[in-house]
């Protein structure tokens, strides 16, 4: 699924900041969850879908189905559908409606108006306080708490085996689903790109960071005339052999390919707080 989230830290009223963010997934995952989803009953009756101050007619909004819900339907009648709102879903929720009259079809020429939502949400993503990537989970987590500045008090987890992957899908199929969610796949691929960019701007500040902390160290030590082992106890390693988050927890590989679940391992660099220890300690 996909929706925006609104964080708000409140330090205290009326000193409120809100912030922005949003989890993309990758679009056919997304469009076969959603099927799944509507598959099993549920609908979005509730959904005012408000633009520009009013609802749309249903003239501008058909409906897919009859009746109460589209319970059990096939996933070649979800694709079937030119109303179905699963189409391009993630584009059409980052993007602003108003510059294309809304959910009024007839108001701007269809390429001019998928030029325009693309263009609105890839503006809108990156003026987002934070987005994540629900295919890299532990990149995600990293990004997070070091635009936030908070911590997790566990690792996120990478789960493959989801309701989407389990579809037994032919090529012909995944093909028809990228075509419907063309918009939402040039997104989803401008993000993964930003995404990486952004990801590796912020470990380059990390292990900047950490460099700072062990030369301060070692000049300290140096000046008492100590010999001070940098390292934990439990690993002897050289900084260069694995690329290790400050807190232990392991980097997926710079492909991305974050597989099942994600497991620690290699050798760890220190933790912020036990390099804190140290220099107090002298």
């Amino acid at each position: 699924m996909q929706g925006t989230l609104i964080l708000t830290f409140v330090p205290s009223p009326p000193n409120r900041k809100f912030y922005y963010i949003t989890l993309l997934r990758d679009p056919v995952s997304r469009y076969l969850s959603e099927w799944r989803h509507v598959q099993r009953g549920a609908t979005w009756k509730t959904s005012l879908h408000m633009c520009d101050g009013r609802t749309p007619t249903p003239e501008e909004l058909p409906s897919c189905y009859e009746g109460s819900d589209w319970s059990g339907c096939t996933l070649q009648q979800f694709m079937d559908c030119p109303y179905n709102l699963a189409n391009n879903r993630q584009v059409r929720m980052l993007a602003d409606l108003s510059l294309v009259g809304c959910y009024n079809m007839s108001t701007v020429p269809e390429k001019k108006r998928a030029q325009l939502l693309l263009e609105s949400a890839k503006k809108n993503l990156r003026d987002m306080a934070f987005f994540g990537l629900t295919e890299y989970q532990r990149k995600t987590q990293f990004l997070f708490e070091r635009t936030f500045r908070l911590r997790f008090i566990r690792p996120f987890m990478q789960y493959n085996s989801t309701r989407a992957a389990g579809v037994d899908l032919d090529n012909a199929t995944v093909q028809h689903i990228e075509e419907l969610n063309e918009l939402d796949m040039e997104l989803y691929d401008y993000a993964r790109d930003l995404f990486q960019q952004r990801y590796q701007f912020t470990r380059q500040q990390e292990r900047r960071r950490q460099q700072r902390i062990r030369n301060h160290m070692q000049q300290s030590h140096q000046g008492l005339g100590l010999s001070v082992s940098l390292w934990p106890s439990h690993g002897q390693a050289s900084s260069q052999s694995t690329l290790e988050e400050e807190d232990g927890e392991r980097v997926e590989r710079e492909d991305g390919q974050e597989g099942g679940r994600t497991e620690e391992a290699g050798a760890r660099l220190p933790t912020e707080d036990y390099m804190n220890q140290i220099i107090n300690r002298w």
